[in-house]
C-alpha cells in the first residue's frame, strides 16, 4: 500500500471513529441525562424512536467503517513497523470492545425496548424504564470510553507517522 493511501485510510478511520465517539459521548453527557429528568413515557417513547432512526447509512458507515478502516490501516502498515502499528492495534482492540458491548448489551436492550410495544400500550412504563435505563446508560458509558480510546489511539498513530 502506498504512503498516500495509508495516510488516507488512517485519516478516514480517525474521522469515522471520532464521529462515533462523539455520538456516544453526546448520549452520555446530554441525551440520557436529559431523558433521566423526564417521565417514563417520554424516555421510553424517545428511545424507541431514536433506536428506529439511528439505523441509517450515515451512522452505519461511521460505526462499521471506522473498524474496517482500522483493519485496512493495520494491514497497510504490516511491513512498516514502529509505533504506528502499535497505536493501530490498540485502536482495533478498542473498536472490538465497542462492537462487542454494542452487540452483546446495547442492541439486545434496544430490541427488548422495541418489543415492549408502543408507549400507549405499555401498562408498566416505570417497570420498562427500570430494566432499560440504568443498564443502557452503563453500557453506553463503556462504549463511550472504548470509542474515545480508539480515537485517541488513532490520533497517536497519525502523530507517530
Amino acid at each position: 500500500m502506498s504512503e498516500p493511501i495509508r495516510l488516507a485510510v488512517l485519516s478516514g478511520a480517525t474521522l469515522a471513529t471520532g464521529l462515533v465517539a462523539g455520538l456516544f459521548f453526546a448520549y452520555a453527557c446530554s441525551v440520557m441525562p436529559g431523558l433521566a429528568a423526564t417521565d417514563g413515557r417520554t424516555l421510553v417513547g424517545t428511545m424507541q424512536s431514536i433506536n428506529r432512526k439511528i439505523i441509517n447509512g450515515w451512522f452505519l458507515s461511521a460505526f462499521l467503517g471506522g473498524p474496517l478502516l482500522v483493519v485496512a490501516a493495520v494491514v497497510g502498515h504490516l511491513g512498516t513497523g514502529g509505533a504506528v502499528r502499535g497505536w493501530l492495534v490498540a485502536a482495533l482492540v478498542s473498536h472490538v470492545i465497542t462492537l462487542g458491548v454494542t452487540g452483546r448489551f446495547s442492541v439486545p436492550l434496544n430490541n427488548r425496548l422495541e418489543a415492549a410495544g408502543p408507549v400507549d400500550g405499555i401498562g408498566d412504563l416505570a417497570g420498562v424504564r427500570k430494566w432499560f435505563e440504568t443498564p443502557w446508560v452503563r453500557w453506553n458509558l463503556v462504549r463511550t470510553v472504548s470509542s474515545v480510546a480508539a480515537f485517541v489511539c488513532l490520533i497517536g498513530a497519525l502523530l507517530a507517522r
